[in-house]
């Protein structure tokens, strides 16, 4: 979060109203309740390296959040998001991600020889109570991103 700014303004500027960033606000929970799909929970010990203020287990992603990765990632949704639960609940990596309270993921799957990326926001006590964690975006990655992603990231977490 940049200093001159506070964190209602941060949040206000890049979670509430950015189309990656799909958090529920209590004044909409109950209309978007229909459009939030649960996808697991997270494991606190693998996740503290991004934060030791997790305030949740549970991972939903948001209707809107998986229009996201339908435009931005085409038929990566329809193809691989069954691993998605998978890769949150026992991802290869865990790497520093561009905003706070973030987690990037990286999970190889053997059963298919494919790498993905989940970027996953993380709930914290700053945040309000009805929030989950939520994924904010899901994709397939070639094997040279994959690769570079371990070169240039900080690694917070590898899979022993």
């Amino acid at each position: 979060m940049p200093t001159d700014m506070t964190y209602q303004e941060w949040k206000a500027k890049f979670v509430d109203n950015a189309g990656e960033n799909d958090i529920i606000t209590s004044e909409n929970s109950k209309a978007v309740e229909k459009d939030v799909h649960y996808i697991g929970k997270i494991d606190r010990d693998i996740y503290k390296c991004v934060t030791d203020d997790l305030q949740s287990d549970d991972v939903i992603i948001t209707e809107k959040q998986v229009e996201h990765i339908k435009q931005h990632h085409p038929n990566d949704y329809e193809r691989y998001f069954k691993y998605a639960e998978s890769i949150i609940a026992d991802p290869d990596y865990i790497l520093e991600a561009n905003r706070p309270d973030t987690a990037f993921l990286l999970k190889h799957i053997k059963e298919n020889n494919k790498n993905y990326e989940i970027i996953l926001r993380l709930k914290t006590s700053k945040d309000p109570a009805e929030y989950k964690n939520s994924i904010i975006t899901f994709l397939k990655v070639e094997e040279k991103r994959y690769q570079r992603y371990l070169r240039t990231k900080k690694i917070l977490y590898k899979k022993e």
